[in-house]
């Protein structure tokens, strides 16, 4: 009589990790031939608009202890690594229907391996971004602290995973919410102190908008570029955590919930 070997539930997982990961790989950088313009494009644009506009609001006298257009890239790198977190963990569940003939294959997996894959291709992009203010001779495009920068980069991820993972069940048992989330990535951007600094709001609006986790994870990235920054007052970094591991843990009950529901869209 022949025993069945058996693998550990951890080795089926990192292979359907790794198998999933090559195939968004490929589909992610050669498929369309306008991504990587984009992902560079998008934050240049930025820029460039606000260096236009510069003169008129006098942005560098609203910043304490950070040059403005660094600081404003820092803030535009960490919020498209949030929102693309977000988005691209929307589409992940429906793009990945035909996989969950598989049974290894679980909703949440391809939704883990768009928002890791897309964590290496911000960072990358963002490196870009480093090298090319150093060779422009913008010396406070490096962080002054690398340990605090990275980590609140890796944090900011941590936090576009677990937006994905909700989004990701709403959006696809609701698909109108998904075109309503795409519509509010601007407000959110400028809300999240991305453009403009959150202190020049009056007090109260800044107790509101501090609710925003986005707003913590920007300000504590700021701080490792930048070690004279002055950091909006209320930020916290316990409270960034504790509204992350609470949106992870809601996305991974979702999950588990409407499982059979997701796999029969």
């Amino acid at each position: 009589m022949t025993r069945t070997a058996t693998r550990h539930p951890w080795v089926v997982t990192r292979s359907v990790w790794y198998a999933l990961f090559l195939r968004e790989a490929i589909a992610r950088t050669m498929t369309d031939r306008m991504g990587w313009f984009w992902m560079v494009a998008e934050p240049v644009l930025f820029t460039l608009i606000m260096v236009g506009i510069r003169s008129f609001i006098h942005a560098d006298s609203l910043l304490i202890g950070a040059p403005f257009l660094p600081w404003m890239v820092v803030g535009l790198m960490g919020f498209f690594l949030v929102r693309e977190g977000m988005t691209r963990g929307m589409g992940a569940i429906r793009s990945s229907q035909a996989l969950f003939a598989y049974r290894q294959v679980v909703p949440s997996d391809p939704v883990i391996v768009r928002v890791a894959l897309e964590g290496l291709l911000r960072s990358f992009i963002f490196l870009i971004f480093i090298v090319g203010g150093l060779l422009l001779k913008e010396e406070a495009m490096a962080p002054d602290d690398a340990l605090i920068a990275l980590s609140w980069w890796l944090a900011l991820w941590f936090l576009g995973l677990a937006l994905g993972l909700v989004v990701s069940v709403l959006a696809t048992l609701v698909v109108e919410l998904a075109i309503v989330l795409k519509m509010v990535m601007m407000p959110l951007m400028i809300l999240s102190g991305v453009i403009f600094p959150i202190q020049v709001a009056p007090h109260w609006a800044q107790q509101y908008l501090l609710l925003n986790p986005v707003v913590h994870g920007l300000e504590y990235l700021r701080a490792g570029f930048f070690s004279s920054y002055g950091k909006v007052s209320g930020t916290s970094g316990v409270y960034f955590w504790l509204v992350t591991l609470a949106l992870m843990s809601l996305g991974l009950i979702l999950h588990l919930r409407f499982k059979h529901q997701l796999v029969a869209q």
